[in-house]
């Protein structure tokens, strides 16, 4: 079974309600093999962003592979 993998994936939402990105705006960052990897990549994109109050970028852990029998 190999790992997880991690993703940081934003962009630019059209409102603050953050349901809707702006198009063209989507981001995706990875994968990364450790979380910790993932972090430093979230601090750096929210790092250049910061100014932009509709912007978010968040997390996410893809589910380890189970190989087929």
């Amino acid at each position: 079974m190999s790992g997880s993998n991690f993703w940081v994936i934003g962009g630019e939402f059209g409102s603050m309600n953050f349901h809707k990105l702006v198009e063209g705006s989507a981001q995706v960052k990875g994968p990364f093999k450790t979380r910790k990897e993932a972090e430093d990549a979230w601090r750096e994109v929210s790092e250049e962003n910061r100014h932009k109050a509709g912007v978010r970028f968040s997390i996410v852990e893809e589910p380890s592979r189970v190989p087929a029998a």
